[in-house]
């Protein structure tokens, strides 16, 4: 397969420019140093078809590598013809590879194979020849191989072991097999019925039925987990006469021939002990993978964008973790994330419940040191939680402290980690969570990446999918992300620098340990002292490293070290200095670009448009963080309940997570509210997120409420105030 070939076809790029980034990725480069840095030589693409490109790349290489060991064990066994080599090298997917090695595939002891050691092999080719007559009988012809000493007793005996010859031939048979298939995923249904006494989630699909054309990836995995769990009896359904009726008419070439009834009774038998179930598990296997792959996607976008969700800058931040019998914890956190103070307070419903002590610790400490939010944590009594810190901040009427529910999935884990020991080894894991969930709201991509991303609350269905799949798109998702951004060399914790291009978490530990050595770095190319940064790692990392303030104002940029003279070329072709930049005095900038001829000013400067472009983004605002252009947390200073809501009621709220049928939107009454996917928009909307994403700010409205259910569904038809 030329690999180079079916890549450009197959994402619509020039062979070329495919080539030259598959060289790249072969040279140990980096999807986001190739992304930000490479955009010449890829055509500028970005980093999500980056890693689909490398996805499939893999995926085509690990066919080639198959294919060739499929080869060679079939050559081993002297039975490899042109036609079985020509077949193999036209087989588009794995699994067409593995249907022409089926019948070479050793096997244990079948019908079939018990057959052929009989001697009734001849006897099979005799029927499937089809003639139109033949000189006896095929009882008669039977009655040939009738051998005692070989377990062949009668001539009844002799033709069934012929037709379970054929039976299996027709089985392995690696074109009936993708006919059979491809009918199964146009025809075929995917069945479940109750299998459990009683009520469950999985009472919808007690007796359900679906075309696999047109199942959704939630179903699928919601009823793979229910079956599972012993809920659900599931089962593939095809119109057998139908799929036989296809298969005779590939397999009968003489419909004249005595042989007909008999083969017609094989095809039956093949189908139906060996072909379908066989087919059934590989299909219902096809739908698990290409429901994880639909299902994965979504969680990386979720993902992708819950990290990439404004930072809340400039603000301490009390964390605040509920909990009844224990008491809620509480972390002020200030405006660079240092820990200033933790308490416990009891205003929830226990054994210490005290409420006007609660609420003094609370004054004392926004007071004390002058908290701007309170984070509360959406777990366990964080309903009555929120009550009471929405009583307590109407006793500071002269201070504009306001709260915000922060979601806190992962949080547990994360205090409970060896990372968090080693950050806060004189803390308990509840005191830990608190400071959690302080940073989280002050910057979420730093916090976030401290949890292993399938714990963080913003998937569907993650622990059913294939985990290391799973890992490794959510790892890369974090990766962009944190290089997207850029980091801060001097402040970054070692979790944080470890999703930096070209940097192992051992080089991470270790520009963390360079730094408490020998104090800030002043800039970039001091990395190069660092053990393990050597001049590959450096190139790799150094661009999205950042230094505020530091020697060079360049290294507070996403410029490249590699591009400062073509930096400062451009600089001085303008009569602009460095501290122009550093002082942001370069407004004039793109205009003095314009007019001078883009194309032009490359050549002079001996770059390409899109780094040009880059360089002057850049310079234009140096330690911009692109996160600030997303929407801002919604903070609240009244609790709402539920039973406070009515059908009609117009509300704010901020988008915590998008599924296949939809979006749960908070509202700020504890329980999110459902936006299905019919009710996002006036026009019809077939995937959620062409409407919303994960920390959208929108206006949507009350359709109904569910009090004692604990369900909201709310709608934005009407509403034309856009996302």
């Amino acid at each position: 397969m030329d690999i180079i070939k079916t890549l450009a076809t197959e994402f619509k790029l020039k062979e070329e420019q495919v080539k030259k980034t598959v060289d790249l990725m072969d040279e140990g480069n980096t999807i986001p140093f190739i992304a930000r840095y490479r955009k010449e030589v890829t055509g500028s693409l970005d980093d999500v078809t980056l890693r689909d490109l490398f996805d499939r790349l893999t995926y085509l290489r690990n066919m080639d590598k198959r294919r060739e060991e499929i080869s060679a064990l079939i050559e081993a066994q002297g039975k490899l013809t042109p036609e079985i080599s020509l077949a193999l090298a036209n087989a588009k997917a794995l699994v067409e590879l593995e249907d022409i090695y089926l019948p070479y595939r050793p096997k244990r002891k079948t019908r079939a194979s018990v057959a052929r050691e009989r001697g009734l092999e001849p006897l099979a080719q005799l029927i499937m020849e089809q003639r139109p007559t033949y000189e006896r009988s095929f009882e008669e012809e039977a009655a040939l191989y009738v051998d005692e000493e070989k377990g062949v007793p009668t001539a009844e005996e002799a033709l069934k072991g012929a037709c379970d010859i054929l039976a299996e031939d027709i089985a392995n048979t690696a074109d009936y097999r993708k006919m059979l298939r491809e009918l199964c995923f146009s025809d075929g249904s995917l069945v479940s019925k109750q299998d459990k006494e009683g009520d469950s989630v999985y009472a919808i699909y007690y007796d359900f039925s679906e075309p696999l054309s047109k199942i959704r990836s939630h179903r699928v995995l919601a009823i793979n987990r229910g079956e599972k769990e012993e809920y659900l009896k599931v089962s593939l359904v095809l119109d057998e006469n139908l799929a036989q009726a296809k298969l005779a008419a590939r397999i009968i070439t003489c419909p004249d021939s005595p042989a007909v009834p008999i083969l017609s009774e094989t095809i039956a038998d093949s189908y139906d002990r060996l072909l379908f179930p066989s087919l059934e598990r590989e299909v219902r296997a096809s739908l698990f993978d290409n429901a994880c792959e639909d299902a994965m996607k979504v969680f990386v976008e979720n993902l992708r964008n819950l990290l990439m969700t404004a930072p809340l800058k400039g603000k301490t931040v009390l964390g605040y973790d509920p909990g009844f019998r224990t008491g809620c914890k509480l972390a002020v956190v200030d405006r660079t994330g240092k820990v200033l103070e933790t308490a416990v307070i009891y205003p929830t419903d226990g054994p210490r419940k005290d409420v006007e002590k609660s609420r003094a610790v609370v004054l004392r400490l926004i007071r004390k040191w002058g908290v701007d939010v309170i984070s509360i944590g959406n777990g366990t009594a964080s309903r009555e939680s929120e009550q009471f810190i929405a009583q307590t901040l109407h006793e500071i009427p002269d201070r504009d402290v306001k709260y915000v529910i922060v979601s806190e999935s992962g949080a547990s884990v994360y205090s409970a980690s060896k990372l968090a020991q080693e950050e806060f080894p004189d803390f308990d894991v509840t005191e830990r969570s608190a400071v959690s969930i302080a940073r989280r709201l002050q910057d979420p991509l730093a916090e976030l990446v401290k949890i292993d991303p399938k714990s963080i609350g913003v998937g569907q269905y993650q622990h059913d999918m294939k985990q290391a799949r799973l890992s490794e798109a959510l790892g890369g998702v974090v990766e962009d992300c944190v290089n997207s951004v850029g980091v801060d060399v001097n402040t970054a914790s070692y979790s944080l620098l470890s999703y930096i291009s070209g940097i192992s978490a051992t080089a991470a530990k270790n520009i963390v340990a360079y730094r408490e050595a020998n104090g800030e770095f002043e800039n970039r190319s001091q990395l190069l002292k660092v053990p393990k940064i050597g001049a590959k790692a450096f190139e790799q990392c150094a661009g999205f490293l950042r230094i505020t303030d530091g020697e060079d104002v360049m290294d507070n940029t996403g410029v490249h070290p590699e591009s400062y003279e073509v930096a400062r070329k451009l600089l001085a072709k303008f009569g602009y200095t460095e501290e122009d930049v550093r002082h942001g005095k370069l407004t004039l900038l793109p205009l003095s670009v314009e007019k001078c001829g883009k194309k032009k000013l490359c050549e002079e400067l001996g770059c390409g448009e899109p780094t040009l472009d880059d360089i002057i983004s850049e310079l234009m605002k140096p330690g911009r963080d692109i996160r600030d252009d997303a929407p801002a947390p919604c903070l609240r200073s009244d609790v709402l309940k539920i039973e406070d809501l009515t059908e009609g009621m117009l509300l704010k709220g901020t988008v915590r997570n998008v599924v296949d049928f939809g979006a749960f939107v908070d509202i700020g009454v504890h329980h999110d509210g459902l936006l299905h996917v019919s009710e996002m928009s006036d026009r019809f909307i077939r995937n959620p997120a062409e409407a919303v994403k994960v920390g959208d700010v929108i206006d949507v409205r009350i359709k109904s409420v569910d009090v004692k259910r604990q369900r909201i569904a709310l709608t934005r038809k009407g509403l034309q105030s856009g996302k």
